[in-house]
């Protein structure tokens, strides 16, 4: 199931910084891109917090926008007060911002004044999202046309269950087909925006969005080149756990990943979870190799040459366990993609590459050979 854009990293440093805020001293708020018509440098759910001193964590675009959302956001938190802003990049006017983006693009950001005492906080609702393992997905209110007494713009709802979403989300006639768009939203893991007309005139637009996890990545190994993989794994902000024999492994690993686990450690795999077998030990490898093919991940890596994962194969023949095409779908070998990689460092470069193609369901060619826009949603 591919899924396009994952901002967990950005949510977490956003969510980070929020909780050093002392509100009782000074202000913040969150801008965030909640609808994109063209092309644009970020998609919707690029997010940046924005503190009262200036200061921002995040980003809406190239760089070209922050600044006049820095204004905005200032604006919005001295006049506690949500608003939504629309650059239109194919404009000719000079006088628009973000014309000289070139982007040919209309972007929707809202932003919202953050109050640490309320309960539909954005940064809040988001926080809830961080390590969860499944698909999360947020419903925020970016229009609203006539003032209600129980909902406001910007107010965020993170639907867990139907339940939970019936006990929460105030608006009541429009949850039986809320639920249906949040179900479909949740399958097709895609965001979309929604507009609604209520019984009392209201015009309503709410952004469902889906919030994947991170990627979970599990690396086999105990040798040096598992350590520049980790590092571009974690600056990619997955989740990293490495199976070896901690004893050892330098310090700076226990730093580096998020756990550090012995060799009979048994992964727990879900959807959002890759992993790579670099024992540099063939007979580990093949081993590894078997305990991953009884589960249902999607990402098998193996390092080293194609004639030694063949090798793996006809083993399996002559074991009476041959493998499956939809078994061999799911292993890549030799893993990473084809950059020329020589140096551990290039290696993980390329290897962190091909598991986020084959996760966004891309095949890692150069865009200039892409027929499609880049982003297809």
């Amino acid at each position: 199931m591919p899924f396009y854009r994952i901002y967990m990293k950005e949510i977490k440093q956003i969510t980070e910084a929020y909780q050093k805020i002392d509100f009782s001293q000074t202000k913040a708020a969150l801008a965030t891109v909640v609808r994109v018509v063209g092309s644009s440098y970020r998609r919707t759910g690029a997010r940046m917090l924005v503190m009262e001193s200036g200061e921002w964590i995040g980003g809406i675009s190239g760089g070209c926008l922050e600044g006049d959302a820095l204004k905005k956001a200032r604006l919005a938190m001295s006049q506690n007060k949500a608003t939504l802003i629309t650059y239109d990049t194919t404009d000719d006017d000079p006088y628009q911002i973000g014309v000289g983006l070139g982007c040919n693009g209309i972007i929707d950001v809202l932003i919202t004044p953050l109050d640490p005492q309320k309960p539909n906080n954005a940064v809040r609702q988001l926080q809830s999202c961080i390590d969860q393992r499944k698909p999360n997905l947020v419903v925020t209110i970016t229009s609203l046309n006539k003032e209600q007494a129980n909902i406001s713009l910007g107010d965020v709802f993170r639907y867990d269950n139907e339940t939970h979403f019936d006990e929460i989300f105030p608006l009541s006639e429009l949850k039986e087909n809320l639920f249906t768009e949040i179900q479909e939203a949740l399958a097709t893991t895609k965001s979309v925006s929604k507009e609604y007309i209520m019984q009392n005139g209201t015009k309503i637009s709410l952004f469902l969005e889906v919030i994947p996890p991170a990627i979970q990545l599990y690396v086999f190994g105990s040798n040096y080149d598992i350590y520049p993989m980790v590092r571009a794994a974690k600056e990619l902000g997955w989740r990293v756990i490495c199976i070896c024999n901690p004893a050892k492994m330098h310090a700076s690993l226990f730093e580096l990943a998020d756990e550090v686990v012995p060799k009979d450690y048994i992964p727990t795999i879900d959807a959002f979870t890759a992993v790579i077998s670099m024992c540099h030990d063939y007979e580990s490898d093949y081993q590894n190799l078997q305990m991953l093919l009884k589960t249902n991940i999607s990402y098998i890596g193996l390092l080293g040459p194609k004639k030694r994962t063949i090798k793996m194969y006809d083993r399996m023949t002559e074991e009476g366990i041959p493998l499956t095409n939809e078994q061999e779908t799911r292993i890549y070998s030799p893993v990473g993609l084809d950059i020329g990689a020589a140096t551990p460092e290039e290696i993980a470069l390329s290897v962190c590459a091909e598991i986020r193609a084959s996760f966004s369901g891309r095949n890692g060619c150069r865009l200039k050979l892409r027929k499609k826009p880049i982003y297809e949603n």
